[in-house]
């Protein structure tokens, strides 16, 4: 069993949900000490124990420690296990989050597996459905994963009930990735859209992001959709596509936030990217680095925003794997990625694995 202190990095949950997603893969036994440390309320939330509860259901885990506010736990998987599973969070916390801690090791399973997800699918602080479907996932395709995504219904903060499908088949073929050039931009899309509320918003938001973007370069497109919802919400999403890599923003409405303000959000993250010159955006930095952890050889990216979360994955990768993680440029700043993969560790091959 290897001993994890949880304090290090971020400090929050993103060292549980990564970790959980690690010890299924190589059928390591954790123990994590000072869970979300680094948090106002430290400790194991209803969003976290829910993880905890779904890694171990698929790795077949004995657990300890898993009760609201805990800071310990020991997870110590036995099996990966492939099959039809439904997790409902209830809460408005991420199923774009609980997605990214399962999709992996299912990834590795012996058989397709089906995911069906129930709460917050645009809330704050994660990644939305979204911004998922459009940079994440084809970029895990492009690796060589293949997991597809559908969305029953969004769910806003902070009332949740959002359903999320993910069909995934085991990945035999994986190829690393390199994405050190950006090159030219050749198109910016978007998507505003509204659930349970009046259109016009969404054409609020659209109209104040097309005119804020005028002179980049390229037309924007925009798309103005309404989306099934369990309460009233709105969202935009854009994305700028390039010769050689993409970068993608989102932001979320939220009450008495004026749909101009919802677009300038967004507007301003996918300008500051556009001005930092890295192929990839720094939320997808980070999201990328386990996934590629497992596929040998070297890749590489450039990347707009070196993140805190980018090297708290960075340094939990080395409690797990033998993998080598070079990290250039200041944290906030441009910078770029070196990671030396490494095949699937001998103990996660055998029952329930491939």
């Amino acid at each position: 069993m290897i001993e994890i202190d949880a304090s290090f990095g971020e400090g929050g949950g993103q060292v549980l949900r990564s970790a959980l997603a690690l010890s299924v893969i190589t059928r390591t036994p954790m123990r994590l000490t000072n869970v979300r440390a680094r948090r106002p309320q430290p400790g194991l939330k209803p969003q976290h124990l829910r993880a905890v509860e779904a890694a171990a259901q698929i790795g077949a885990a004995h657990v300890e420690g898993a009760a609201p506010g805990s800071q310990t736990l020991v997870f110590e998987p036995s099996a990966l296990e492939a099959g039809h599973y439904a997790f409902d969070i209830g809460t408005a916390g991420s199923t774009g989050l609980l997605l990214q801690t399962l999709c992996l090791p299912l990834s590795f399973a012996a058989g397709p597996s089906r995911l069906s997800l129930a709460g917050g699918t645009h809330v704050p602080w994660s990644p939305c459905f979204h911004y998922l479907q459009w940079q994440w996932l084809p970029y895990l395709a492009q690796i060589g994963y293949h997991v597809a995504c559908s969305l029953e219904r969004a769910g806003f903060y902070p009332r949740g009930g959002g359903i999320v499908h993910a069909d995934i088949v085991p990945s035999r073929h994986l190829k690393p990735l390199t994405l050190a050039e950006r090159g030219r931009l050749l198109r910016i899309r978007g998507l505003s859209a509204v659930g349970r509320l009046d259109r016009s918003i969404a054409e609020r938001q659209r109209a104040q992001a097309v005119e804020r973007l005028r002179g980049v370069g390229v037309p924007p497109e925009i798309e103005v959709a309404e989306v099934p919802a369990a309460s009233p919400g709105t969202f935009i999403v854009l994305q700028a596509e390039f010769e050689g890599g993409r970068c993608c923003a989102f932001a979320l409405g939220a009450r008495h936030k004026r749909a101009e303000k919802v677009a300038d959000e967004a507007v301003d993250e996918l300008l500051a990217d556009l001005g930092a010159g890295g192929a990839i955006d720094g939320w997808l930095a980070d999201q990328l680095l386990l996934p590629l952890a497992f596929v040998p050889g070297r890749s590489t990216f450039s990347v707009c925003r070196v993140s805190q979360h980018l090297r708290t994955n960075a340094e939990l990768l080395g409690h797990f794997l033998p993998v080598e993680v070079g990290i250039e440029g200041e944290t906030g700043e441009p910078g770029r990625v070196v990671i030396e993969g490494t095949h699937i560790p001998t103990p996660a091959i055998g029952k329930g694995a491939c």
